[in-house]
């Protein structure tokens, strides 16, 4: 009798571990990929709306759920592109990057502040570590395409999520280390990511400016 409830409880616990396993395969492969489809189709749906003339009627803020931007990095690729969406929560952050609320818009004077996973839902900002000042972030909307070239290595500045002044109108570091250069009124960028490929309350830090601006007709 004790044999068979031994039995009962291994296999209890195999079975648990299994669970266990598969969770962790869903988050770190099955959310990625979820993502990455329903970035590709968000990226597709965006364009055509785009290529379309806009009206009177929709010539107002994007509507809710809708991306007002997407993000194109030539480091990471030819093929490299994901949509932004405003708000940074979880359900945001599922579907690609998140526009800080109350930011700059894309090459407007202040700061566009944008967060996004780097491991899980799609991984946008995985290979953040790699890139270097000079690289370029292309953002695109409707209206133009606003390119922004990196001025810091996000190696350098690691931060507690609490520090909010990394996405203020022109971040100043209370610590005096990386920043931005201390002008008012420029236009810049900020990317935002974890810090570790798994969880971690630091995150990484690039800081960037607006160096062109091409209107669409």
């Amino acid at each position: 009798m004790r044999g068979r409830w031994v039995t009962r409880l291994g296999m209890l616990l195999i079975a648990g571990g299994l669970v266990a396993l598969g969770y962790v395969a869903w988050q770190l492969y099955g959310t990625t990929y979820v993502a990455k489809r329903d970035q590709e189709r968000t990226v597709e749906r965006t364009l055509q709306a785009w290529a379309k003339p806009v009206t009177v009627r929709r010539a107002g803020p994007v509507p809710k759920g809708e991306a007002t931007a997407l993000v194109r990095i030539p480091a990471f690729g030819k093929s490299y592109v994901v949509p932004v969406f405003e708000g940074t929560d979880d359900d945001v952050l599922a579907r690609g990057y998140g526009h800080f609320e109350g930011a700059a818009g894309p090459g407007q004077v202040g700061n566009y502040a944008l967060a996004a996973h780097r491991i899980t839902h799609g991984e946008p900002l995985r290979r953040m570590p790699e890139l270097r000042p000079g690289d370029r972030v292309v953002v695109e909307t409707r209206a133009a395409t606003y390119t922004y070239v990196l001025d810091t290595n996000p190696n350098d500045l690691v931060v507690d999520f609490t520090q909010g002044w990394v996405v203020d109108p022109l971040p100043t570091n209370p610590a005096g280390g990386v920043q931005p250069a201390q002008r008012p009124g420029q236009r810049l960028i900020t990317l935002t990511t974890c810090a570790e490929l798994f969880h971690t309350d630091e995150r990484l830090i690039a800081f960037g400016h607006l160096v062109t601006t091409d209107r669409k007709r």
